[in-house]
């Protein structure tokens, strides 16, 4: 006689998250995300407007309702999709309609682009793979509402070492201490850097604080043979070169 098997409870962890007590999806709607997502395979991000690409985002963390209206508020409000998935959370929340589930999955986007684009210049010479430092600094900074500024740490190869935030500021200010960025270079073994920051106003133009700060850390360096390749500064759609415009 067979034994009747008794339903395995879930792995912890592992249990379906209930899906949000709302109305079923029309058919409407459903067709419509088959056609995007179908859209998607067959022409890649290209072949989608960027609300249209948002709503592919969207349909993860809200299953059951139509987010076109969402997904126009948010491109609305912040400019672009590269904006909307970089924004701050707490101003995220501000637009009607987000919650804690869509932000997570904005930010899980933005945590895989980093990822993806951090890959590209590991464990490679930097100076050789230019393109992909400028695409990685974009990604990482291009949309910030607060000044943030980076060091670049390499090794005698110009490998990346470490890249860090040595400060965030306000949305035209940034404090970096020379000598801060001396004694972590000492202890990293770095024997070049390169600078990064962005201008939250999107001109990438330096100002005068920045060419003095960019100066007395070249100086702070010097007498430790440690090399300033470069200092950029990434605007929206935009970047300057201290190097490539004789500032340094």
């Amino acid at each position: 006689m067979l034994k009747r098997m008794s339903a395995r409870p879930p792995l912890p962890g592992f249990s379906e998250m209930p899906l949000p007590t709302m109305g079923a999806a029309r058919p409407d709607q459903m067709n419509h995300r088959a056609r995007l997502r179908e859209r998607f395979m067959q022409g890649g991000a290209a072949a989608l407007p960027d609300y249209e690409l948002l709503e592919l985002v969207l349909f993860r963390a809200i299953p059951r309702r139509d987010v076109k209206p969402l997904a126009k508020a948010l491109i609305a409000r912040f400019g672009g999709f590269n904006a909307v998935i970089s924004a701050p959370p707490a101003r995220l929340t501000e637009v009607q309609g987000v919650g804690s589930a869509v932000v997570q999955e904005l930010k899980i986007v933005e945590a895989a682009a980093h990822r993806l684009a951090q890959t590209r210049v590991a464990k490679k010479n930097v100076l050789g793979s230019w393109d992909a430092v400028l695409d990685y600094c974009r990604a990482m900074m291009a949309h910030r509402d607060t000044e943030q500024f980076h060091i670049l740490f390499l090794d005698r190869k110009n490998v990346l070492i470490a890249d860090e935030a040595q400060a965030r500021g306000t949305v035209d200010h940034v404090p970096v201490y020379p000598r801060e960025v001396a004694r972590r270079a000492l202890e990293l073994g770095a024997t070049a850097i390169i600078l990064v920051h962005n201008h939250p106003s999107g001109d990438p133009s330096p100002s005068e604080a920045d060419i003095t700060m960019t100066g007395s850390i070249v100086a702070a360096l010097m007498p430790l043979s440690i090399v300033v390749h470069d200092h950029l500064i990434i605007g929206k759609g935009a970047e300057l070169s201290f190097r490539g415009s004789g500032l340094l």
